[in-house]
């Protein structure tokens, strides 16, 4: 066997092995992110899908609290979004660490670490669009399950929906009147949302990285504080950025709307006006700081710990 191709051997094994560990840590972190911010997501989804229901996010809170309660009401969609988001982020995380060495060498850098802020902010951008082909289908299922009891009462029969219908039944409703196509409804909405938010996610929270940083400090050094500050301003750069998709996605996904996602969002400020598009920013903001926070912080550290582990 040539040299060349040990090392290349060497190279996959080791390309291997990364994506191994940024799939787990992605997946851990994806767990973290959902138990933290589940209870103001429903409330964001449900704003943003019947806005003329709730007048804010404590009425839309206290009142899900009321008619559901806390595990049926505002951790409605849990079971699907832990899969959601374990599949969104291992995938997220395993392409972002594939496409950051893909970005490295084309601009001929040698090491990962040495990546720009915005280097990082284009994989990111680029890995995107593998996640949002995992989420779409699992986040649909989550926005149903939480608007369920809305669109419930605005159908006014029980007859395809209960309120105690969970997660798999629905999928199975799904597939049996909409084939699989219906469990992609809301995919082109998903990645105009996922590949421009990205961008600006993986971007923020390494520019934040580099801002809170001493002088000679790399980046992975700067403690799980600042860390946790810097995915915060990730995940709030991201929501500010991407929100009117996002609520042209929940719309269109909990409504079964066929309508090209344009057309739904020039509908919704024609007739609900422009304000419309941000219903729900509230609860997203004030539930993205500690949930993207617990996120990087689950990640980045451990991250550290299974290659701690693996290369002893």
């Amino acid at each position: 066997m040539t040299l060349e191709s040990v090392e290349k051997k060497q190279d996959y094994m080791s390309n291997l092995k990364d994506g191994f560990i940024d799939f787990v840590a992605g997946s851990l972190g994806g767990i973290a992110l959902v138990y933290v911010g589940q209870p103001l997501d429903t409330v964001k989804v449900k704003m943003q899908t019947f806005p003329s229901i709730y007048k804010g996010m404590i009425n839309c809170f206290v009142k899900t609290v009321k008619t559901d309660g806390i595990i049926r009401g505002l951790y409605a969609g849990t079971v699907p979004a832990v899969v959601a988001n374990v599949a969104e982020n291992s995938v997220l995380f395993t392409a972002y660490g594939g496409c950051q060495k893909v970005v490295s060498k084309i601009l001929g850098i040698e090491k990962v670490e040495d990546l720009s802020s915005l280097g990082n902010a284009c994989a990111g951008f680029f890995a995107a669009f593998f996640s949002s082909l995992t989420l779409c289908p699992t986040e649909l299922i989550k926005c149903k399950l939480q608007a369920m009891h809305e669109m419930q009462n605005q159908m006014n029969t029980t007859n395809k929906i209960t309120t105690r219908i969970g997660p798999w039944e629905l999928t199975r409703n799904i597939l049996r009147e909409q084939g699989i196509r219906g469990l992609f409804m809301g995919l082109t909405s998903t990645i105009v949302r996922e590949m421009p938010g990205y961008f600006f996610f993986f971007g923020g929270y390494e520019v934040t990285r580099e801002l809170l940083a001493k002088p000679n400090q790399k980046r992975d050094d700067i403690g799980w504080q600042k860390t946790m500050i810097a995915g915060a301003v990730g995940g709030t750069v991201l929501w500010l950025v991407i929100f009117p998709a996002d609520v042209v996605k929940s719309r269109i996904q909990v409504q079964n709307l066929k309508t090209p996602a344009l057309v739904v969002m020039k509908d919704i400020i024609e007739q609900e006006g422009i304000g419309a598009l941000y219903n729900g920013l509230k609860p997203t903001l004030i539930r993205t700081i500690p949930a993207t926070a617990m996120l990087f912080i689950t990640y980045e550290y451990s991250k550290k710990l299974i290659h701690g582990f693996v290369n002893n």
